[in-house]
């Protein structure tokens, strides 16, 4: 049997609100719509998550864990059969922390594939939670310039 590596990925942000403010941009489908994709969101062990970037480039799992305001872990992968990381195959785990009036945001996704795939997810990471220190700041991160691309961080 051939042994896969699993790889993991780790983003530490700081952004200028609450954890009570930020939490709810991981739960609340309308409001990761604006930062994170149109988003399907029944934030409950077991239920859906699924987060559309652009129509071609579906994430889709599950939620596990949600601790208001403080920690949501979900599962994570790429709709479509040729995805290196299928629907659910790998976690992302967000812990808020608050510093003052901000919070410490980390992020971990685990079970990637391999470094490739860790690379790619990082600079998707990076993107979207930029997104979402300006929307948590009380700014307007403006459209998305990756919804209108045909882009995928599973290659």
């Amino acid at each position: 049997m051939t042994q896969v590596e699993l790889t993991a990925l780790e983003r530490v942000v700081l952004i200028e609100a609450r954890p009570e403010t930020i939490f709810p941009f991981f739960t609340d489908a309308d409001l990761w719509s604006q930062w994170g994709g149109v988003g399907t969101l029944d934030p409950r062990p077991g239920g859906i998550f699924r987060s559309a970037v652009n129509s071609t480039h579906i994430a889709s799992g599950e939620f596990v864990e949600v601790e208001p305001p403080h920690r949501v872990v979900f599962t994570w992968g790429w709709e479509g059969e040729d995805s290196a990381v299928p629907p659910g195959s790998s976690t992302v785990e967000v812990t808020l922390t608050p510093q003052g009036e901000h919070t410490t945001l980390r992020l971990i996704h685990r079970d990637l594939p391999n470094p490739q795939e860790a690379t790619g997810h990082t600079a998707g990471w990076d993107h979207y939670l930029e997104r979402l220190q300006i929307l948590g700041a009380g700014g307007d991160p403006g459209a998305d310039a990756w919804a209108q691309e045909d882009r995928r961080n599973d290659d």
